[in-house]
């Protein structure tokens, strides 16, 4: 046998809205969940299905001292239709105005754009501009590295850079005497620990080399 098809959303919503018109009555959430099984919507799915009613104002609740009740008439649902039907006819209206301006709005934009020969070569000439436009975008780029705005800021860089490496520097060999002056029992390991880490015997302070200026050229060097 093929096992039994579960309710869609929609046909729990048409479930429990059946609930209240049959009875016109006024309910607990808890009332609902015992008379949902009852028209086959499972009592865990109730609340969910309740609130989706809920934001759609086809069902309304109210807080009536501490409990929350809920409840939905028929004139209610058909009041909602009508609300909703207006405002779609009135989307629509709306659309079909819309669509007539920008089918107005193309025809108006394509008067001068007739196919000619004139046109045809304009946009040549406008391709060829754009093509070369490229072409000298790309030989700008290439030249980017030697531009002296660029050449000073790798400069200042640099400098910065080399500044907080013997900032450093400085702090270690720092540390290494604090170690050595507090700890000189365990100097064989410590010189074990800065040899694991890179700081060997010729760990010392960075120096800038000397720069050529991009300026001079070969034949004054």
């Amino acid at each position: 046998m093929s096992k039994k098809r579960g309710l869609s959303l929609d046909e729990k919503r048409e479930k429990m809205l059946q609930i209240f018109y049959d009875s016109q009555g006024f309910f607990l959430l808890k009332e609902l969940e015992k008379s949902g099984p009852k028209k086959g919507v499972i009592s865990q799915s109730v609340k969910d299905v309740i609130q989706s009613l809920v934001d759609d104002d086809l069902v309304f609740k109210d807080k009536i001292g501490t409990s929350v009740y809920f409840w939905s008439l028929p004139s209610c649902a058909g009041n909602q239709l009508r609300t909703v039907y207006k405002k779609l006819e009135t989307d629509l209206q709306n659309n079909n105005k819309r669509h007539t301006e920008l089918v107005e709005q193309c025809k108006a934009l394509k008067k001068g754009r007739e196919e000619s020969d004139a046109r045809e070569e304009a946009l040549n000439e406008l391709k060829s501009i754009e093509q070369k436009h490229k072409e000298l975008k790309e030989e700008l780029m290439q030249y980017a590295d030697n531009d002296p705005a660029t050449i000073e800021a790798m400069k200042k860089a640099i400098e910065v850079a080399h500044s907080a490496a013997n900032r450093w520097t400085d702090n270690i060999f720092t540390l290494r005497q604090w170690c050595s002056n507090n700890f000189p029992q365990a100097k064989e390991q410590l010189d074990q620990l800065y040899n694991e880490v890179g700081i060997t015997d010729d760990f010392d302070y960075l120096e800038l080399p000397a720069v050529v200026p991009l300026a001079v050229t070969e034949g004054e060097l």
